[in-house]
């Protein structure tokens, strides 16, 4: 997986606990999702979770995917923000303010996503800047009056109390990050198979009238049936 802070990590951790007899080896792969692909391709791993916005007739023979995760987002802010106090804010609301995601790699899948999602609603995501970790993410948001993110609802971050950052849930619609789990047909490995099923019993269906999908994933019509095991 990309991180061990974001949702699929928790999610992974939840169903470790649920299943400790299992063994398991979690590991991090900074790349785009063709190189976490290649490595499944190659039995490196025997699954990895990424968004797709490959149509499934193109997907590599013997290649798997379901989506499974669809983390609503909320935008992180420092206490000096304009919508720092907001129980809420809409999409409208955030055109005009400065989403910093410093580090998001050109023809990735999630800077895809958040090139939709900035032409649909008329945001400004700037990328510009050196990524230096979240730590430094954390701290830069927490002292500006400017600057914010968004986050992951499944993400976890820590950061000292003096910051008093602020997540606020992102509505009026809700973008949802669309995260797959990526296998091989023919791998039987036995920890594969239940945290397929565990996955698709705790996966919550997103068809609601005020949720926002990029076109890749509406196209592909993949509905939450389209998680459940074979």
């Amino acid at each position: 997986m990309l991180s061990r802070r974001i949702a699929p990590g928790v999610l992974v951790e939840h169903f470790y606990r649920a299943h400790p007899g299992i063994e398991l080896d979690v590991v991090t792969l900074n790349a785009d999702v063709s190189a976490a692909m290649a490595a499944v391709e190659a039995g490196t791993v025997d699954a990895t979770f990424h968004a797709v916005t490959t149509p499934p007739q193109q997907l590599p023979a013997g290649i798997k995917t379901a989506r499974v995760i669809d983390d609503p987002h909320q935008l992180l802010v420092g206490p000096r923000h304009p919508l720092a106090n907001a129980r809420a804010v809409t999409l409208a609301q955030l055109a005009g303010h400065r989403i910093w995601m410093p580090g998001m790699t050109p023809g990735t899948e999630w800077a895809a996503y958040y090139d939709e999602l900035a032409a649909a609603f008329g945001l400004t995501i700037d990328v510009v800047g050196p990524a230096f970790g979240n730590e430094a993410l954390l701290a830069e948001i927490a002292d500006s009056a400017g600057l914010a993110t968004l986050v992951g609802e499944g993400s976890r971050y820590l950061w000292p109390d003096s910051y008093d950052l602020r997540r606020v849930p992102v509505q009026d619609p809700v973008p949802v990050y669309p995260i797959s789990l990526i296998w091989r047909a023919d791998n039987r490995h036995p920890g594969l198979t239940r945290l397929r099923h565990y996955l698709a019993a705790r996966r919550q269906d997103p068809s609601r009238s005020d949720v926002w999908l990029p076109k890749w994933v509406t196209q592909r019509g993949q509905q939450s049936a389209g998680a459940r095991p074979t």
